[in-house]
């Protein structure tokens, strides 16, 4: 926020941005399947997932009060992070002021794979949650490289109200348009997008769908010049189509 509200008492708006990331592969055998699901595993397990929301809730002025990390069998990863707008003031002896502004930042991963079209998709769920003036939005751009995103929807509602000195009351306290406006041009350019947004609910949807597929990004342990130019084509066609089933939350292909 570039001015300061003179608010009567606490923000209590709650700021909610939850999104799904969608990175789709190619592994055609089961051998590659369960080697894909296993770099997955390994490239996304609880460690690293905890070292990206420590960055996230630096980025948002936010403090650490409690961390869950879990790394699930067969695969999988969950990371919690309880969070404060600010820290907690120790008052003397064992007594502490504790601040009504709890958040959370939570992320969960989920490999799998199509059974019938060699197709891997590994899905992670992000949900950062803030209290008072404490927005998510600025922490998209970070988010989205941090992942290889193919798909991604996401949904950002501002609920609650708080209420300025004068008494009136405010049902959100910063600009916004669509999610788009916090992404950087450059992150858009590469993405089909589409927005569903209720203004007067404060509620905001976006849905990206990646352009271009470059074929041997999305082969696991393979040479696409080692594919015939027909392999190829039917490659790209069963990738774009579960692209675009996902993006579109429908069964067209089925």
């Amino acid at each position: 926020m570039e001015k300061k509200l003179r608010l009567y008492a606490f923000n209590n708006l709650t700021k909610s941005l939850s999104f799904n990331i969608y990175d789709v592969c190619y592994a055609k055998t089961e051998r590659e399947q369960r080697d894909y699901i296993a770099y997955i595993d390994k490239q996304y397990n609880s460690e690293r997932l905890t070292k990206i929301l420590y960055h996230v809730t630096e980025m948002i002025g936010a403090h650490v009060i409690n961390v869950s990390k879990q790394d699930y069998d067969p695969q999988g990863a969950s990371v919690t992070f309880l969070i404060a707008e600010s820290s907690m003031v120790p008052q003397g002896g064992d007594e502490t002021v504790m601040h009504l502004d709890k958040s959370h930042v939570a992320v969960h991963t989920y490999p799998e794979y199509h059974p019938d079209t060699a197709i891997a998709t590994f899905r992670v769920d992000i949900d950062v949650t803030t209290c008072g003036e404490i927005t998510p939005l600025s922490t998209l751009d970070y988010l989205i490289g941090s992942f290889d995103s193919d798909i991604i929807t996401m949904d950002y509602r501002v609920r609650g109200f708080t209420r300025e000195v004068t008494g009136k009351k405010l049902y959100i306290d910063h600009d916004i348009t669509s999610i788009q406006d916090y992404i950087d041009d450059a992150v858009i350019a590469r993405y089909d997008c589409v927005d569903i947004n209720v203004y007067q609910s404060n509620m905001f949807h976006t849905k990206m769908l990646i352009k271009e597929v470059d074929l041997q990004n999305y082969l696991f342990n393979a040479d696409v010049y080692e594919l015939a130019p027909k392999i190829r084509l039917s490659i790209t066609q069963s990738l774009r189509q579960e692209m675009i089933e996902i993006f579109s939350g429908v069964n067209i292909y089925a």
